[in-house]
């Protein structure tokens, strides 16, 4: 008996797998420009983009308003109409490799069936520089119709090319009488609504969906699905009732879309509330006149000063909020005009946390406001609680609290306003102890505004102009170099041991941030500002003449020995000087006849060598490449040639170490210790900066880079890969500098 062949299992039968039924809002979307609601100022009849879409003569436009008004479904009415291909994507989603293979499709659609392509784009202020570039030139000969849908304002957001290139449409949020005319379609359509079923919407309930909605046909729609799927049926009629309770529960409270108008509004509220909180009264004033000479009302302000009196002041001054509350009590019973010197008491109590009559100082500000052009807010300083991902609204700023003593060196006047000064503390009271340290902080920031223009370690590898400066600005706030500048002044004067009667020299003191400083410290003393140069000797004159002439620093340039003459002094201060002196051991020995038998050198000397490598923050798939030469061919050259950068031993700057530098001093006759100190803080990367680093000059960084690159194909692709990889970047950055204590040796 032949044993039996058992036999397979049974193959259970596959059940097909339901498909989801797509939401209401997705179901009605309209087909036809006939079923189309609202936007009759564009697509009503006779208008130019009806006759375009009817005629199928479409050219590229960008479509701009709020969600829900209809901007992706007036593109899906395009695709049903036209007889040119259609292709969608998404700039949330999509890349510049999906563009790439669009335009190809578009190509040979083109060249083989003569067939045009329009290329639809949701979300298009989604794509970033390099997308939209990516983009343009296909548009601009005409390879794809461009379709552009975005909630924010294209004249901000998208290229200035392709909108200058495409045809603008402004859809505005429909009416109530639009919104109720699509909620009665969707009831009454059987095939893609609730025709079918016995919907009851009370008046009041459609009333109520309506009005939330706010002009959001897809939030009305997504509210009366939740209403019907959620409400049972009555057993007895058969008909699903809805009510104004069961409206009021299937739809929350949108939060009001802010007309643009208000922007102006909310900006610089957002201004004035973070130069108070960032201990800035000049700023403060400025943003306040702006407001009352707007016509806000300063109640609103007020208010705002309440909350911020007990938010950002709170225990620290417990006077603060009975200060505030006092001001406003008297606004209140004076009004306006008078009532402006309450309300700028209290603003500048608190922004530079008794009395005095310095709130006249407002009205500086507020004829600044009237005759002066009225300078947009700084981005970093915009209210970023309604739109930051989408305009960058507040992208950059600093928060006080994060740092030391609550304040950080940063910028909180326009651009045409900085440096500017309304508030000058008088010798009374509490304010003649508040006036030095608003000394400080200005002295911070003013350092900061010119020494800040990028990163130093990156900037000194490099050549460029050094009249941009607004791109400057942008780099001293986004890395924040006015805090990174503080540490190296405090580790200077940490160490320094200065006594009231001190001479102190300072050597190239640029803008005097050790200057300022030094005059603090020694009242009884001097400090000397030395230069080599007559034009940075003569900026820092003009900068001390605000001083008393006996309280100024007394600036001289020239040969180091006959500019000073017979004067000997107790400290020598110094930022990177040793590293960037043409000859330092020929300035170190110019020193030495200068100086008293106790006397004490402090060099804070940045370490090129030891500056952050940028390589090391990039990914090797950011840069592109090509089949030729690939993304890690790219990197690991790039790497390579940055690294033999900054150890060259033959570039004046980075030939320098701890070591070099100790030698150099002690070879010159000094006792020497030293130790570093280390900064962070986040490079952003702009297109200025870009253009120096990638310049095609001598002693740019490119230039140092293909110095070091052997394979000319390399050395041709690396320009165009760094721009791709780093524009817009913001990477964080670490430096190093050395601070070294030295003293003279006795003569043998």
């Amino acid at each position: 008996m032949s044993p039996r062949t058992p036999r397979p299992p049974p193959q259970q039968a596959r059940l097909p797998v339901p498909q989801p039924t797509p939401p209401l809002a997705a179901r009605m979307r309209p087909r036809t420009l006939g079923e189309y609601v609202g936007q009759e100022h564009i697509v009503g009849p006779g208008r130019l983009l009806r006759r375009a879409i009817e005629a199928d003569q479409l050219s590229s436009v960008l479509f701009y308003g709020p969600p829900g008004t209809g901007k992706t479904t007036l593109a899906r009415v395009i695709a049903g109409s036209t007889k040119a291909h259609f292709t969608a994507i998404n700039a949330v989603l999509a890349g510049v490799k999906d563009i790439r293979e669009a335009v190809a499709a578009a190509r040979a659609r083109r060249d083989d069936l003569g067939r045009r392509t329009l290329l639809f784009v949701d979300e298009v202020h989604r794509f970033n520089k390099a997308q939209q570039d990516a983009l343009l030139p296909w548009v601009e000969n005409g390879t794809v119709v461009l379709i552009g849908a975005t909630t924010e304002n294209p004249y901000f957001e998208v290229n200035k090319a392709l909108v200058s290139r495409s045809r603008v449409f402004q859809l505005q949020p429909l009416s109530d009488a639009h919104v109720a005319t699509v909620l009665r379609n969707a009831l009454a359509d059987p095939e893609r609504g609730y025709g079918q079923r016995e919907v009851e919407l009370a008046p009041e309930a459609l009333d109520h969906l309506v009005s939330v909605a706010n002009g959001d046909a897809r939030a009305a729609l997504n509210a009366l699905e939740l209403a019907v799927e959620t409400t049972p049926v009555d057993p007895d009629t058969g008909v699903q009732h809805i009510d104004l309770s069961v409206a009021e529960e299937s739809i929350q409270r949108r939060a009001v879309l802010y007309d643009k108008e208000g922007d102006a509004h909310f900006d610089t509220i957002s201004a004035f509330i973070k130069s108070v909180r960032g201990s800035d009264p000049d700023a403060a004033l400025y943003w306040l006149a702006r407001m009352v000479y707007a016509g806000e009302d300063p109640r609103f302000i007020f208010r705002r000063l309440i909350i911020l009196a007990s938010e950002d002041v709170g225990l620290a001054d417990p006077n603060a909020l009975g200060v505030v509350m006092s001001c406003a009590e008297a606004f209140d019973r004076i009004g306006l005009p008078e009532g402006r010197f309450p309300l700028a008491q209290a603003t500048l109590y608190l922004a530079s946390t008794q009395k005095s009559n310095t709130t006249m100082a407002f009205f500086d500000a507020l004829n600044a406001v009237a005759q002066e052009r009225a300078e947009d807010v700084p981005r970093h300083l915009k209210d970023g609680s309604r739109d930051k991902e989408a305009f960058g609204h507040g992208e950059g700023y600093v928060y006080p609290h994060a740092y030391r003593d609550h304040w950080v060196a940063q910028q909180y006047l326009p651009e045409a306003l900085r440096g500017r000064v309304f508030y000058q503390p008088s010798d009374q009271g509490w304010e003649c102890e508040v006036g030095p340290v608003l000394a400080r902080r200005r002295e911070a920031q003013l350092a900061a505004m010119v020494e800040g223009a990028g990163l130093a370690e990156v900037e000194r590898l490099s050549s460029g102009p050094t009249d941009r400066r607004l791109d400057r600005w942008l780099q001293r706030t986004a890395s924040k170099v006015g805090e990174r500048l503080g540490v190296l002044r405090d580790a200077a004067f940490e160490v320094a041991a200065l006594q009231r009667h001190h001479l102190v020299l300072d050597l190239e003191p640029g803008t005097g941030l050790l200057t300022w400083e030094a005059l603090r410290r020694v009242p009884e003393g001097g400090v000397w500002g030395w230069s080599a140069r007559a034009d940075t000797a003569r900026a820092l004159e003009g900068l001390a003449q605000r001083l008393p002439e006996l309280q100024r620093p007394r600036v001289v340039h020239g040969p180091l020995a006959e500019a000073v003459g017979t004067v000997r002094f107790d400290r020598v201060l110094a930022r990177d000087v040793l590293i960037q002196a043409e000859d330092p051991a020929a300035l170190l020995a110019a020193l030495r006849p200068l100086l008293l038998p106790e006397a004490r050198l402090v060099f804070v000397e940045n370490l090129v060598r030891h500056t952050q490598r940028l390589s090391a923050l990039v990914p090797a798939s950011a840069l592109g490449g090509s089949p030729e030469l690939p993304p890690r061919a790219l990197h690991a050259a790039w790497a390579a040639a940055e690294e033999a950068v900054y150890t060259d031993a033959s570039d004046p700057l980075a030939r320098w170490t701890p070591e070099a530098l100790q030698a150099l001093l002690e070879e010159a006759g000094y006792r020497v210790s030293r130790d570093p100190v280390p900064t962070t803080h986040q490079l952003q990367v702009t297109e200025g900066v870009l253009d120096r680093w990638l310049a095609e000059r001598p002693g740019s960084y490119l230039a140092r880079l293909q110095a070091h690159l052997e394979d000319e194909a390399l050395a041709a692709a690396l320009p165009a890969a760094l721009r791709r990889a780093l524009t817009d970047r913001t990477l964080p950055w670490s430096a190093r500098a050395l601070r070294i204590v030295a003293s003279p040796l006795e003569s043998p």
